[in-house]
């Protein structure tokens, strides 16, 4: 379980008033599912909007310490059912990922975190996995589903991704 209330950050999940605000969902912990919020949020940062991803389901995973190098690409419909396609795919992936010049992701999640994007954790989920603070990477906040609704809705851009 997450630890005590009294460890975990306990500020209001609040967009400042002055600025425009972007919040992005991420629920998997696949390339296609993590790429996105990641690059969209830096960009909404460089914008000079405050910006958050909140993590849930097994979006979670991405940001886990030690587990955002383990980020796959699954191949949809029936390729991606095939043993070891995966695999394979995700190193084609990477390798197209670094000849486009674009940081693998847990590059990208430290340059999320050094430009002020807010990274979340959804605490059913954190619960539901049984985590604790402590498997996560240092400035993770923990929110409930009603923290992120009262963030999400003076926000300007919310997406599902």
């Amino acid at each position: 379980m997450v630890a005590s209330a009294k460890t975990m950050e306990t500020e209001s999940p609040q967009p400042e008033i002055q600025r425009e605000s972007a919040s992005f969902i991420c629920s998997r912990d696949t390339m296609d599912g993590v790429y996105p919020p990641l690059l969209l949020a830096i960009n909404a940062r460089r914008q000079g909007m405050d910006a958050s991803i909140f993590f849930t389901f097994m979006g979670l995973n991405a940001i886990r310490k030690g587990w955002a190098k383990k980020v796959k690409f699954h191949p949809p419909g029936f390729m991606g059912a095939i043993p070891g396609m995966a695999t394979m795919a995700t190193g084609m992936m990477k390798k197209k990922v670094d000849n486009a010049g674009i940081p693998p992701v847990e590059d990208l999640m430290d340059m999320a975190m050094a430009e002020g994007v807010k990274l979340v954790a959804c605490k059913m989920t954190v619960d539901m996995m049984e985590l604790r603070e402590e498997d996560f990477l240092d400035g993770v906040a923990v929110w409930t589903a009603e923290d992120y609704i009262k963030y999400a809705k003076n926000c300007k851009i919310n997406m599902f991704i």
